[in-house]
């Protein structure tokens, strides 16, 4: 639910009135479906191709990083920007999700001024659905046997992240389906950070035959490595520094397989190693200054079927990945930096790297 968004009336498109009017005029921001359409087959009779970016708002540079790719190979850009709620379970953290409706179009409105001394494209389309919109016939259900109209991907959508989260792919499957059917995009772009996510997408383009091209671009990291998301603005000094194990793990991993290494065991004990040796320093450590965290997964996967492989085939390489939960905060010292949520939001890190063919 775009709670921000809904300062928006619903007309043919709307502007955020609390944006600046250079920012403000900059886009067309749809809120129904008919309207988007309609615009949508002008494009198409104009010739214009176009490219979109599905987020769920609290842009970084990861989701401008897309953006910027998709002006590149296209004549527009459609940017959507919706907190879909099928796709968080029950007891997971919908409400407290980051929802930054007027710095996201401020963030777009400087890149859409960048790509214009450059790019093919430009930023042209913002569509904000409600959740009324998207899901017009039923409330939409977080349950695993819930009602209502879902686009299920299995097996792929039951192992790694589907394993911890089982209604999760479920949702972006659907919600996927959904905005593809809606927009009509020659192109579509994700990133490689959610590695699995990617993979059921191309599925189910394939499976359903959607005429939509995937586009997976390489994951943006901050510069000491951390992939980039938007729930990192909830980790803090603290939790963030001890994150940084996941990366540097799947790293030390990687560097075996570069090594000649190809067996599961010899790929992944380094990362095992680094991970079980910084849970234990964390656990000795005193509440004021660890930051404790659970290990959910650490993967050695077939790229196509993202079943776990004991060899690594030479001309199919493998994904490694894996997922941290960066538990709350016990007790804060006097003027820390805890993050959005003072430190008591569980953050789920993951990431992953490309195990390439004969590397």
């Amino acid at each position: 639910m775009l709670r921000s968004a809904t300062r928006i009336p619903s007309t043919k498109f709307a502007f955020s009135r609390r944006m600046s009017s250079t920012a403000a005029n900059a886009f067309r921001v749809f809120r129904e479906v008919d309207p988007l359409r309609a615009y949508r087959r002008q494009r198409v009779l104009d010739q214009k191709s176009i490219g979109l970016v599905p987020t769920m708002g609290a842009l970084h540079q990861g989701h401008l990083s897309l953006a910027r790719q998709a002006a590149q190979e296209n004549d527009e850009v459609f940017v959507s920007i919706y907190v879909n709620p099928t796709q968080f379970g029950v007891n997971e953290d919908l409400d407290s999700y980051p929802r930054t409706w007027d710095s996201d179009l401020e963030k777009l409105h400087a890149l859409d001024q960048e790509l214009a001394a450059y790019a093919r494209g430009r930023i042209t389309t913002i569509f904000a659905p409600t959740t009324k919109v998207m899901y017009p016939t039923l409330p939409p259900s977080s349950e695993i046997d819930g009602p209502g109209s879902f686009v299920t991907i299995s097996p792929l959508a039951h192992v790694l992240e589907g394993a911890s989260r089982p209604v999760f792919f479920r949702g972006v499957a659907t919600v996927c389906t959904k905005l593809f059917n809606i927009v009509q995009p020659d192109k579509v772009y994700f990133g490689q950070k959610d590695v699995q996510q990617t993979v059921i997408i191309r599925r189910m383009v394939q499976d359903f035959h959607i005429p939509t091209e995937v586009r997976i671009c390489p994951t943006e990291r901050e510069p000491d490595g951390l992939a980039m998301s938007s729930r990192n603005v909830y980790l803090g000094t603290r939790r963030r520094a001890v994150g940084l194990v996941l990366s540097q793990a799947l790293h030390r991993a990687q560097e075996q397989y570069k090594g000649g290494r190809r067996r599961r065991d010899d790929i992944l004990w380094p990362a095992y190693d680094l991970l079980n040796s910084r849970v234990m320093e964390q656990e000795d450590s005193p509440p004021t200054e660890r930051a404790l965290f659970d290990v959910d997964y650490i993967s050695l996967a077939d790229p196509d079927t993202l079943q776990e492989v004991e060899v690594v085939e030479e001309g199919k390489g493998a994904i490694l990945s894996g997922a941290i939960k960066m538990l709350p905060i016990e007790e804060a010292k006097e003027g820390e930096d805890l993050g959005l949520g003072d430190g008591q939001v569980p953050v789920r890190l993951i990431d992953n790297l490309i195990l390439k063919p004969g590397a």
